[in-house]
């Protein structure tokens, strides 16, 4: 294995063994008698996730290793250790890229409409998202399981999706026989890990949804220049004084700069911002604004999200409603 970057090996060694190993780590400690070890397990588990998805973004630029299919070999692992398994790791990748390429969300499936249909579902979602519960991430990731079954352009996907279905309820079954604790505490690791990529999603685009993933004739929005990627992509860090403190979530927050260079290791990320932006960024979010978006918009957020160049950084951010249902972690 050939590593692309020669000042990659040791940050994506320290990444990829706190994510492999907390992972390990975090359910020794789970299934342990011991309510501090549950705690910590249960911290330990969902950052280790968090780390484990934006490594999996890394892998699917092909930041990590020069090859290819050695950047699809790790991101295979990874996608499992953060449950986004029963898509195939091509298919998260496509979607991502379309992303990028297309200037758009670009989608397989757009829950919207849907939802908008089921009145007494969208109560339910939006009582879950009041209390912080993230309902529509664990919604889209169910839907995963569903649309194999339900649309013929994923019907290739429905043995696949069946057969990992089955293993990993096995494998549940074990965990929980073995240490009953151990499985609403895997579960609650896994929420923390949605609540954390969905609080970085949320406020990094004011992009369009298109419906056009799996229907190449769909029309996708127009007008999405260079300049209108610039305008709404925001840059949504936890902290420019402290940049250590970006680390927690591999600086994903470095998003303008991510966007002008996608190929660009997460490790170079902020010397990269520090290049195009220096310390004022235009489209910067700060990080209290960020948590206040995110509590007095959640609700809203469920069905509505930003147009296009609607300036949602006036007033302090205080109208940038965000957007939910955009993991790369589904590949629909």
């Amino acid at each position: 294995m050939t590593l692309r970057y020669r000042d990659g090996l040791v940050p994506n060694l320290l990444a990829g063994s706190y994510a492999i190993g907390g992972y390990a780590l975090g359910l020794f400690l789970i299934t342990r008698d011991a309510p501090l070890a549950l705690v910590a397990g249960t911290l330990l588990l969902g950052h280790a996730m968090v780390i484990a998805a934006f490594l999996f973004h890394e892998c699917a630029h092909n930041t990590i290793f020069a090859s290819n299919k050695d950047n699809a070999r790790l991101g295979n692992v990874l996608i499992w250790i953060c449950g986004g398994i029963y898509c195939r790791y091509e298919q998260l990748r496509h979607k991502h890229f379309r992303h990028h390429v297309d200037r758009a969300d670009v989608v397989a499936y757009d829950y919207r409409p849907v939802l908008a249909r089921h009145p007494q579902l969208v109560k339910l979602i939006t009582a879950l998202e009041w209390a912080y519960v993230p309902a529509l991430d664990i919604y889209h990731h169910v839907m995963v399981l569903v649309l194999p079954f339900t649309r013929e352009s994923r019907e290739d996907d429905r043995t696949r999706v069946a057969g990992l279905l089955l293993l990993r309820v096995v494998l549940f079954a074990a965990l929980g026989l073995y240490a009953p604790l151990a499985l609403p505490a895997y579960f609650v690791a896994w929420m923390l890990m949605l609540t954390v990529l969905r609080f970085m999603d949320a406020f990094q685009h004011s992009y369009e949804v298109a419906e056009n993933l799996d229907s190449p004739r769909a029309p996708l929005p127009a007008h999405r220049d260079a300049a209108f990627e610039v305008r709404n992509t925001f840059t949504n860090l936890h902290s420019l004084r402290h940049p250590w403190l970006n680390l927690f979530t591999l600086n994903f927050g470095y998003h303008n700069a991510h966007h002008e260079k996608p190929a660009e290791p997460w490790h170079h990320l902020p010397a990269l911002h520090a290049q195009y932006y220096g310390e004022h960024c235009p489209q910067n979010v700060p990080f209290s604004e960020q948590l206040a978006a995110y509590h007095r918009h959640r609700l809203t957020r469920v069905l509505s999200a930003d147009a296009p160049d609607s300036n949602v950084l006036r007033e302090h951010s205080r109208h940038f409603v965000g957007a939910d249902g955009v993991s790369f972690l589904v590949g629909h």
